[in-house]
């Protein structure tokens, strides 16, 4: 029987490519001073490629964009320290986010967040997109001096939460770091369905968060019969 779900955030929870299109044009017209130089599109489409959907931490990101555009007024440092202090509020949530947290706290599920990143900023986020009040254990790599795929930080949140593998779901959209990485600790695993990796198949795949209480009380009827 199913009784914890756990949670990627970013691309599952949180709309990180739209907040981050939100957060960059904000910074661009609020540094206008310093960055009008630039083409505003320039700026901004430069910024999403060499970000790679958060997968280059932002200080690479800012040092190739002031070398690049030749950003001489402001350095790297206080734009990256902008970037901590102003993402959260550009924080996008995904459709139907508060409500299927709703419907499954309503069940009794135990819910949780497994999620790669620094971890002031991504508590910042959390707490952005209202939800922190629904989980009751949150893990974040840095803190925990652990990251996903590395199936550790998913046994501490199975632990925390005080359920076996068998017993949870894990939902992600990264199909080795969240979808392979918590099947292989025994998880049930949905796959929060991200275009870029169109190739990938997955047993469990939501494309709308709505979705997911759905799935999830089929997959526990079936758990409950074997």
């Amino acid at each position: 029987m199913i009784q914890a779900i756990i949670f990627d955030l970013d691309g599952t929870l949180l709309d990180r490519d739209t907040s981050l299109k939100h957060f960059i044009k904000y910074q661009y017209e609020r540094l206008y001073k310093w960055l009008g130089h630039i083409p505003k599109e320039k700026y901004i489409t430069r910024f999403i490629e060499l970000d790679s959907r958060g997968y280059v931490w932002k200080d690479i990101v800012y040092q190739q964009l002031v070398e690049e555009f030749h950003i001489d007024q402001i350095d790297w440092e206080f734009l990256l320290e902008d970037y901590k202090a102003e993402f959260k509020h550009h924080c996008v949530p995904f459709p139907n986010l508060h409500n299927m947290l709703e419907e499954l706290r309503k069940h009794n599920f135990a819910l949780g967040i497994i999620t790669n990143g620094f971890g002031q900023f991504q508590m910042d986020n959390i707490e952005a997109l209202d939800i922190k009040h629904y989980f009751k254990t949150i893990l974040v790599s840095e803190t925990e001096g652990v990251k996903k795929p590395n199936r550790e930080i998913f046994e501490r949140a199975l632990e925390r939460l005080h359920v076996a593998p068998d017993e949870s779901v894990f939902v992600g959209d990264h199909p080795e770091n969240d979808v392979k990485a918590s099947e292989l600790v025994g998880m049930i695993s949905i796959w929060k369905k991200d275009e870029q990796w169109n190739s990938f198949k997955s047993k469990f795949v939501v494309e709308d968060l709505g979705e997911l209480p759905i799935l999830i009380k089929s997959l526990d009827n079936v758990s409950s019969l074997l």
